[in-house]
Parts: structure tokens; C-alpha cells; sequence
């Protein structure tokens, strides 16, 4: 079964803004190593990619979509240039207080790949908020969180773990494969924080 890399864009492949609204080219700018890093995970892994984003008010007033398209548009192809091809793009556009389904970390934009076709148990979500790591555990993955002071992880998940992925590929490093799935994705994260970790977001939540 194929394995699935969720990833978030804004604040994971892209710099958020401080409005939290990539509505203008000129706020764009992708994090570094985002590219580099992302084409290797193409390049040297089976995974499939696939970017799932909560844009709150999309299509309003607030946010049309001719300011969120130009952004969008020049991320794809800016990647698909460098061998990144994203298998599905996810959006949501509802507002928080709405819960929808559909909004991270719902599941309910990601049903193609809930039909038992896919290997959650080896996939991961990367993202930068507790949204994300939650959705990984609504999946049944993996979590890559990248450390954000303005949306912390708390609890059990608030004590990332980089040095388990470390561990798994000196164990495995006879099997060529597996240290990529790990180091690879773990490089990606840490490229990007300093605050770096790799979350089991399968672990049952303290109460």
C-alpha cells in the first residue's frame, strides 16, 4: 500500500503572514529548505504528497478568491518546477467557529484516502499547529509538528521526540527504504525549526 505525506502550507511551506492571510504575491515567500527538501522526499521516497490547508473565509468579502488563487497557483508550479507534485490539494474555507467536518483536523475532505487503499500506519501529517498533529491521530499517522510559539502543542504532544526517528533508522539502517521514509521526512522538519520533533500522534491523548 501506498504511503501519504499530509502537508499544511502556510507556516509548513510558506511563511504565514502576520494577518494570516497569504492574499497578495508579496507576502509569499517559502520557508528555507521547504524546496529542497520536499524534492528530495519526491525524488528518493514512494509517498504520495498531498497538501491539505484551512483557508478561513475563502471565497468572502474578507478574502475572495482572486486573492488566494495567484499565491496558490505560483506554490504548485513553483514546485511542480523542482519534481513536487502534489496528488490532491485539500482546501477548506470555512471559519473555526463553524466545525466543519472538512476543516483540519476533520477528516472529511480526505474520504479518497480512508478506503483501507492506503497505509495511514506509516504515513505522517506535517504541519505547524496542534490542528495538524490532531489530524494525524484522526488518521491514524504520523505527525511531523514544526514548532510554532504562536499555536504551541500542550500536553503529551507539547514533548516532541526527533531523537525516535534517529533511533528507527539505526536500527533499520540495513533496510535502505525505511531510512529514507524517516530521515528524509525528519530532515524536512528539521530544516525548517529549531524546535524540532517528530510526534507519535497515534498515542492516545492524556486525559
Amino acid at each position: 500500500m501506498q504511503k501519504v505525506l499530509f502537508i499544511d502550507r502556510d507556516g509548513t511551506i510558506i511563511r504565514e503572514p502576520d494577518d494570516f492571510q497569504v492574499d497578495l504575491l508579496e507576502k509569499l515567500r517559502f520557508l528555507p529548505g521547504v524546496i529542497t527538501n520536499l524534492a528530495k522526499v519526491a525524488r528518493e521516497t514512494d509517498f504520495v504528497i498531498v497538501m491539505v490547508t484551512n483557508q478561513d473565509g475563502l471565497g468572502t468579502e474578507s478574502f475572495p478568491e482572486t486573492a488566494f488563487h495567484p499565491a496558490q497557483n505560483f506554490v504548485i508550479q513553483t514546485l511542480a518546477d523542482e519534481g513536487i507534485e502534489f496528488a490532491d490539494v485539500f482546501v477548506d474555507r470555512t471559519f473555526p467557529h463553524e466545525n466543519a467536518p472538512t476543516r483540519k483536523p476533520g477528516t472529511a475532505m480526505l474520504t479518497k484516502y480512508l478506503t483501507g487503499e492506503y497505509d495511514l500506519a506509516n504515513s505522517y501529517v506535517i504541519g505547524d499547529r496542534p490542528t495538524d498533529v490532531e489530524l494525524a491521530r484522526n488518521l491514524g499517522s504520523k505527525a511531523i509538528y514544526i514548532r510554532n510559539p504562536s499555536f504551541p502543542l500542550e500536553g503529551d504532544d507539547a514533548q516532541p521526540r526527533v531523537e525516535l526517528a534517529q533511533q528507527r533508522a539505526e536500527r533499520r539502517a540495513h533496510d535502505a527504504r525505511a531510512d529514507q521514509d524517516d530521515v528524509t521526512l525528519a530532515g524536512c522538519h528539521r530544516q525548517r525549526s529549531t524546535g524540532e520533533g517528530l510526534v507519535d500522534a497515534r498515542r492516545p491523548r492524556a486525559r
